[in-house]
Parts: structure tokens; sequence; C-alpha cells
């Protein structure tokens, strides 16, 4: 008698996506997705900070070099995730919970694949591609230690947040971050300091906490029983027409992943090249300002994701086109604001990570250029987002391709020529003129051949 009520709840966190009034349900979706990431964006600062005070800058300076490392794990779940949510979403609108667990079983199977993938060809290939990274010098050891422990946990890089989004449970998809990210922060002053392991300690941190997130995973998916669907063993084996549309649709996120993966490290390798160590340790501070600042961005794309997926599959136009308007008018304001509060507090946020006054007096240089870019930063991957949900990935693949070889990856380019304060500028100016991009493709694609029940 008493898991009735849990029931009833568990199912209309689901069948409340089609229901509620959606600017209610997108400011719950967003604020909750916002927390989870947002909790992610506190570890990445802390974590820088543990690491610069309790290794020092150069070593500050490898954990950036080998961030393209993480953002390829990341490309590779969030490709994963974001085509199996957006089949998971539509086929519960859709009425088929059949249909959803096979299609989160086989994300499992296929996310599994390439990390093993993953792991085993970087290890094998770990000094070619540090080589690659630019790891030279005082930064090359470091660098080693910490990607190696890295590649060895690929495996459980992802808890499949983006899968318990999909059916509305966006509190248990907040508690994977949370208690994920918690245990990483606690691990890494006691490894860090405590037994004084340096870059291997925020490694193995950084793995105890995903792995913990993983299990947790495991536990809702395969065991717990009150969900519109539980995935079977049946599931997780390939079933090519699912596996070719969770990759057509996720495909927009890899590109994406990969191209931010190597912008980072076209930056990277442009200042390393050039001998700016001082460049680096700023930028090393800039882009985790960044993307802490940039973490309600991504929250109000994720939380956009289920929205549209599941009224999309219900025939629902008009919640669809309501949602999308409201997540783009939320997202260039708070960009807006985070824009203007950066710029404003560039030296104490700056003096929080750098005590040398070289790196501070770039670093603020940097940030103050290129928080102008966040105002508009979100644009692209909401736009990306909201063509994914909808089971349209040519328009998302064009955003996510297209931005990055006609737009960003040319100006840092040409203005990284100039040294490091024309990266600065070129990185702004992608964003902006990113944006402008995909809001022309908006305005051309985005009310026509909309799905239909």
């Amino acid at each position: 008698m008493s898991e009735a009520p849990a029931a009833r709840v568990r199912v209309d966190a689901t069948t409340a996506l089609g229901t509620r009034p959606v600017g209610r349900l997108l400011w719950n979706a967003s604020v909750q997705t916002t927390a989870s990431v947002g909790v992610y964006g506190v570890y990445a600062l802390t974590n820088a900070w543990f690491v610069a005070h309790g290794a020092g800058p150069a070593a500050l300076a490898a954990v950036n070099l080998v961030a393209p490392v993480l953002l390829v794990l990341g490309a590779v779940s969030t490709t994963v995730g974001a085509g199996g949510a957006s089949l998971v979403s539509r086929s519960l609108g859709a009425g088929d919970p059949a249909a959803a667990a096979r299609a989160a079983g086989n994300a499992f199977t296929l996310f599994w694949t390439a990390a093993i993938t993953v792991t085993v060809t970087g290890l094998l290939m770990l000094d070619p591609l540090l080589t690659v990274l630019g790891a030279e010098g005082a930064t090359r050891a470091p660098a080693r230690a910490y990607a190696a422990i890295l590649l060895a946990g690929a495996v459980v890089a992802t808890g499949f947040s983006s899968l318990v989004r999909a059916e509305g449970r966006l509190r248990f998809s907040t508690l994977l971050w949370l208690v994920g990210v918690l245990v990483q922060i606690i691990l890494d002053p006691i490894l860090i300091f405590g037994l004084h392991m340096g870059v291997r300690g925020a490694a193995f941190g950084t793995v105890a906490g995903q792995a913990l997130s993983t299990g947790m995973s495991m536990w809702f998916f395969f065991v717990q029983r009150r969900r519109p669907y539980r995935i079977r063993v049946a599931d997780l084996r390939p079933h090519a027409p699912t596996l070719r549309a969770l990759v057509a649709t996720g495909a927009p996120s890899l590109l994406a992943g990969l191209g931010a993966t190597a912008l980072v490290l076209l930056v990277n390798t442009t200042l390393a090249a050039s001998g700016q160590t001082v460049a680096l340790a700023a930028y090393a501070v800039c882009a985790r300002l960044q993307t802490f600042a940039s973490m309600p961005h991504l929250g109000i794309s994720q939380g956009l994701q289920p929205v549209v997926g599941f009224n999309a599959g219900r025939g629902r136009t008009d919640r669809v086109l309501r949602a999308r308007d409201l997540a783009l008018r939320a997202s260039v304001l708070y960009g807006a604001m985070a824009a203007i509060v950066l710029i404003v507090f560039a030296v104490p946020l700056v003096g929080f990570f750098l005590r040398d006054p070289a790196a501070a007096a770039t670093a603020q240089q940097a940030l103050r250029v290129i928080a102008a870019g966040l105002a508009f930063a979100g644009v692209t991957p909401l736009v990306s987002a909201y063509f994914q949900a909808l089971g349209r990935p040519k328009p998302s693949f064009l955003l996510s391709g297209g931005t990055l070889v006609a737009v960003k990856v040319p100006l840092v380019a040409a203005l990284g020529a100039l040294g490091p304060s024309g990266l600065w500028y070129a990185l702004a100016a992608g964003e902006l003129l990113s944006a402008g991009v995909a809001l022309v493709l908006l305005g051309r694609l985005g009310r026509h051949d909309m799905p239909q029940q």
C-alpha cells in the first residue's frame, strides 16, 4: 500500500513534461540541471586551486594541457547521452516504454565500447599523445601521470544523468552530479595536501567521484522498479536501427565536444610554442572561470531538452516553441549578467588562484576580454540542443561543425599570430559570431518540419 503514492510521484515526473505550465516546468528543469552542472563547476575551480597551491603553477599548466583528454571523454558521454535522451523522451511522449528501454540500453553498450577503446588506445599511445598536447619540459611528467589515471578510469566517466532527465527525474539526476562531485572535493585536499600525491591525487579524486556516480546510475536503470521502464539484458544487445538513430542524433554533441577539444588544443599549443608559460597558467585560470560561469547556459540547454523531446513526441508544437523561446531569453539575459560580473571582479577572481604578479596581470586582461563573449556563449549550444531534442541532427550538426570550422578556428589561428592578446579577442569574437549564425539558422528552420503525433 505504501508504494502506490511513490509510484504515482515517479510516473507524474514523466507525465508532467506534457501537462505542467511550460514556464514553470522549464524553470524547475533548468534550475535543477544548473545546480547539477554548477556543482561540477565548483569542483573545477576548487580542483584548480588545490593543484595550484599544492603542486605549483607548472602542475596547473600540465593539468590544463591534459584538458583535451577530459573533453574527448566528455564528448563521447555527451554524444551517447544526448542521442539516447532524445530517443527516450520522444518514446515516452509517444507512449512506447519498450523503445525507451532499448534506447537507454543501447546507449550504455555504445558508451562502454567507446570508453574501453579510448582507454586502450590512449594508454598505448600516451607519449605521442602528450607530445601532441604540447606537454614538454616541466609539464611533461605531471601531465603524463594525470592523463594515465584519467584514461584508465574512462569507463566510469559518466553517470548517464541525461537519460535520467529524459524521463523527468530531475532530482536524481542532480544527485548523480552532487554526490560524485562532493566525493571529488573531499578527496582532493586529502590526496594532494595530506598524502602529497600532487596531480595524481587530483586525478584519483576525479575518477573516484565518477565511479560512485556510475554505481548509482546502475542501480537506477537496472534495479529500481518504480519507473516508466527498466533496462533488461536484452536491451543491451545492439539494435541497428536504434544505434543509427542514437548516433545520428548525438553526433552533433560529439562534433561540438571534439571541436571544443580542438579549440583548447589550438590555444594551448599556440601559447606553448611561443614559450608563454605565464600565459598558459593565465589561460588555465580563465578557462575554469569561464567554465563555471557557463554552467547555467548548459543547465538551461539540458533543462530544455526533455521538455522539447517529450512534447514533440506528443505533437504539442505550441509547448515546444514556447519552451524554446523562453530558454533563449533566459540564456542571453544570464550571459550578459555573468559577463559584467567577470569583467568587474576580474582582479579578485584571478587573485584567488594566482599569486605571481605577471601571471595574475595576464589573466586579468584575458578574463576581461574573454568574458565579453559569454553574453552570447549559450545561444549556439542551446539552438543545437533544441534541434537534437527534436530528432533533427542535420541543423544541429551544421551548428556544431560549421561554427567551429568557419568561425572559431580561423579566428584563433589568425589573431593568435598577434600573441596572447589576439587569442583572447579571437575567443570572444568567436562566441558572438557563432551566436549570430545560430539565430539565423533557427529563424529559417525553427518553425518548419516540426514532428507531429
